[in-house]
């Protein structure tokens, strides 16, 4: 009878030391894996998901197989018309295994929702993330005069890895872009060793067609940087060095960790709060500064036809033959005529990728309406 007591005991202590030791385990590891987030995406915590699972029925209702291809875009609220109309013509013209990740506001997501479920968006595999705008507290200019501090959604680019973590590399796209070409084909674009981003440059032979004359430097740095401030004359960088434009990004999300760049980029957007680093000429581009000094002379390129931009320009009309806009596989509508706007170039071209709102509440302006 003692003996068997004593097993029983003993039995209760070793029962209770390898709970002690199970536990302790565990502490560790959720230790490590919070320190891991915290070095690989500071940002995490604040980055909440809404929708992070594709549902089986989309997976087997669009039929596509094969690597996922990321592509990451933002919604905003009055644009989301924009939004449709790029998602339409990725998904329409390429047959590869897309996965979009949308980032939104809160209060955008039921009509997000409601677009995608609602139309023929349904069979397209996607999840919607939350953006924070605390995030950019103490990153970003108050100054009314700064169209950007309005539109958090902007700087969503440079939390790529935060967004799409389980992934080497990822497309980023503006809402303002019409893809017609297979977007697997950007995708399949090689970026050199070392390099985390691919850029098109404002120089390149397609869209120096589109650039304003007489509207300063727009394709070199000096348009974009107060040279005249110690902070970037420290940097040796040339004030002639041709600019990029980052309404397309393609990512390779493993060098983006290994290099810090969200925390690069982050640096120098306070350091802009507080010395006022980025030139006056375009002083609603305050999202593109600092991509221009973390990735000076440190980015691959992308084929000029996979960004033609300005469309959304005065005068794209008589820069772009109807032609050329047909051969180019991404239209981008930066500038301040957007093509579901009444006085935008080419609005027919987006007008094919339009998908009407179920709710009613975003409607193209046109002339005859």
């Amino acid at each position: 009878m003692l003996s068997a007591v004593l097993c029983l005991s003993v039995n209760l202590v070793i029962l209770v030391l390898l709970a002690v030791a199970f536990l302790i385990v565990v502490q560790r590891n959720l230790l490590n894996l919070s320190d891991f987030l915290h070095k690989e995406s500071p940002d995490a915590g604040l980055i909440l998901p809404f929708e992070s699972e594709l549902s089986l029925d989309l997976r087997r209702e669009s039929g596509r197989k094969g690597e996922e291809i990321p592509v990451l875009i933002t919604a905003a609220e009055d644009r989301l018309g924009a939004v449709v109309a790029a998602m339409n013509s990725v998904y329409q013209n390429s047959k590869a295994n897309v996965v979009f990740t949308i980032v939104t506001l809160n209060d955008t997501v039921g009509h997000l929702k409601m677009w995608l479920s609602k139309t023929s968006l349904k069979n397209i595999k996607h999840k919607i993330v939350i953006f924070k705008p605390e995030l950019l507290s103490g990153k970003i200019s108050k100054d009314p005069q700064t169209l950007e501090a309005a539109k958090p959604l902007t700087f969503a680019r440079f939390y790529l890895p935060a967004y799409i973590p389980e992934t080497e590399k990822a497309i980023y796209l503006d809402d303002d872009v019409i893809v017609q070409g297979d977007i697997q084909e950007l995708y399949e674009t090689s970026l050199k060793p070392g390099h985390a981003a691919a850029f098109s440059d404002d120089c390149d032979s397609a869209s120096a067609k589109g650039i304003i004359r007489g509207a300063g430097n727009q394709n070199n740095y000096i348009g974009f940087l107060d040279f005249k401030k110690e902070a970037i004359k420290k940097l040796g960088m040339r004030a002639n060095t041709c600019s990029f434009n980052p309404g397309v990004i393609l990512a390779n999300l493993t060098e983006w960790k290994n290099q810090n760049i969200t925390q690069q980029l982050e640096h120098w957007m306070e350091l802009n709060t507080q010395e006022d680093l980025y030139s006056k000429t375009l002083a609603e581009s305050i999202t593109t500064p600092p991509l221009l000094i973390v990735f000076y002379k440190r980015h691959s390129a992308i084929d000029p036809l996979w960004h033609v931009r300005h469309l959304g320009n005065t005068g794209a009309g008589n820069r772009y033959s109807a032609q050329f806009v047909k051969a180019a596989k991404l239209l981008h509508w930066n500038g301040h005529y957007k093509p579901w706007g009444r006085t935008s170039s080419f609005s027919d071209v987006w007008d094919k990728w339009y998908i009407p709102d179920p709710m009613g509440k975003f409607s193209p302006v046109r002339r005859h309406s």
